[in-house]
């Protein structure tokens, strides 16, 4: 199977099998149409027979091959999503392991030579009820793990790789969805650990290591008029590791009816992070699309509980909210950052809230 298409069967079903180890649903042995397992032979043909075919009368265990990317960055490069799974219900990854080999790619797009975008590694849109447990990503072209307009989704004990100076290697991203959990997970990696887009909702983080990477974004948000708000989202009991940034929460300086609500970061722990806690509401790259103006994303009811360690700039506490739509209701309750054992500061423009228990540095609310 040389072509993309061809392999990208292949993985698809891959992971569809993987997904039907579940007690109550059928469970197929590929062995039996004559895959082999180890990772070197082309297992497509035993999977598309198994596909059409109903399930043996006893559950087996499911055998997967392994496999990685083409070497040839440009065979899935080009092609948004390396895997892709779109309106499905009931999917479950279990283990495994997805390298899809972007540093050609990588070196490519440094070079400032003529490159294709680059492949999200894993991709659900529009689909329900979705579990990841034990998956590996390692060094996807962009995104490791997408999910996009879904509900239900469940990622447990995912581990992302990538090394710190590869772009757009976002490590989970998650937007226009509702009811995701990512719980025990590690990501290391380019650019957001986890990244929120618009319509996001009801997101639950917790017990993630971060680090290389950008922290945890909300946003960027804002770059359209009429976007969807992010809402009820809780990161909890998470440590960052020599990352750009701790959490934050960033919209582009254009005008929007967007919003971002309900939020809260708890149990925290900071390890010499660039920016430990942050709302950048004036996001203008270059100064492009967005000069002088003013964010039209509302920032409210954002809370801060227990968030602890070292800073790695003097300015561990950053809220540079809209001039046009102020930052209201943030909060910050045990808050104790350093900087160098020294004591760090904060900042405030356009941000109101209160704060409680030790908070250091002195809050500027």
């Amino acid at each position: 199977m040389a072509t993309s298409r061809m392999f990208q069967i292949l993985i698809l079903s891959i992971l569809y099998f993987s997904s039907m180890i579940l007690a109550a649903s059928p469970t197929y042995n590929i062995q039996s149409y004559g895959a082999k397992s180890g990772g070197k032979s082309d297992c497509s043909k035993a999977f598309l027979s198994a596909w059409g075919r109903p399930a043996p009368p006893p559950p087996q265990p499911l055998y997967m091959c392994r496999r990685g990317a083409p070497s040839d960055y440009n065979v899935i490069g080009r092609s948004g999503s390396w895997l892709k799974f779109e309106r499905v219900t009931g999917v479950s990854i279990y283990g495994g392991t997805l390298d899809a080999q972007g540093a050609n790619l990588w070196a490519c797009k440094n070079s400032g030579k003529g490159c294709p975008k680059g492949s999200t590694s894993l991709a659900f849109y529009n689909s329900n009820n979705i579990r990841i447990n034990g998956l590996v990503s390692l060094n996807s072209q962009m995104f490791h793990i997408l999910v996009d307009g879904c509900r239900n989704a469940n990622l447990v004990n995912v581990r992302v790789s990538a090394p710190g100076n590869s772009p757009n290697t976002d490590g989970i991203h998650v937007q226009q969805s509702s009811g995701v959990t990512i719980m025990n997970s590690h990501v290391s990696t380019g650019d957001d650990c986890v990244s929120i887009g618009p319509g996001a909702s009801n997101l639950w983080i917790e017990n993630l290591a971060c680090g290389p990477g950008h922290g945890i974004s909300i946003g960027s948000l804002g770059w359209d008029m009429n976007e969807a708000g992010v809402q009820n989202v809780t990161v909890k009991t998470a440590t960052f590791s020599g990352t750009e940034n701790g959490v934050r929460v960033k919209t582009w300086a254009r005008p929007s009816n967007g919003f971002v609500r309900d939020i809260l970061f708890q149990h925290l722990v900071m390890v010499n992070v660039q920016n430990p806690v942050i709302i950048d509401q004036n996001y203008c790259p270059n100064h492009q699309n967005c000069p002088h103006q003013g964010s039209g994303v509302k920032i409210s009811n954002v809370k801060y509980e227990d968030v602890h360690g070292t800073s790695a700039t003097q300015v561990a506490v950053k809220f540079d909210c809209s001039k046009t739509r102020p930052c209201s209701g943030i909060r910050l309750d045990e808050v104790n950052l350093t900087f160098r054992d020294k004591p760090a500061t904060a900042s405030c423009s356009n941000a109101g809230g209160t704060a409680d228990g030790v908070v250091k540095p002195s809050s500027c609310l």
